[in-house]
């Protein structure tokens, strides 16, 4: 450190290093220090669940009989909206997480929509096995 009447310049030894595609700061005794991440909302996922949600109290409230009813309504395919319609399966803290921008890299409306498992229990020991 050193010091003048105008500015204090203090140097630390530190070295970057990438790490499943994010940088990763390492002092240097190897530990690696733990910056915050910003969350990053995945507004399509979003945007799906809220689509899910809705579809399903349409649903359960009579306004459509069927799934082929509220698609031909929506103007969009069947195999689609019950995919979607999957995503109300999701436990509440995975659904929160999502909102919330903190679920893990791996866990994509992709993979949502391709299936999950249906107890909640097994959804949460899978995100914990991804992320």
């Amino acid at each position: 450190m050193t010091a003048s009447r105008e500015a204090i310049t203090v140097e630390v030894p530190f070295k970057i290093r990438k790490r499943g595609g994010r940088k990763q700061i390492i002092t240097t005794d190897g530990v690696p220090v733990l910056v915050p991440t910003r969350a990053r909302i995945d507004s399509a996922f979003v945007k799906a669940l809220a689509r899910a949600f809705r579809w399903r109290k349409l649903l359960e409230t009579g306004v459509y009989g069927t799934i082929g009813e509220l698609a031909r309504s929506e103007r969009i395919n069947p195999s689609y909206v019950s995919r979607v319609l999957r995503l109300t399966l999701l436990a509440p803290e995975i659904v929160e997480a999502v909102l919330d921008g903190r679920q893990p890299e791996d866990v994509t409306l992709a993979t949502a929509m391709a299936g999950v498992p249906v107890v909640w229990a097994e959804q949460r020991r899978v995100e914990k096995v991804v992320g």
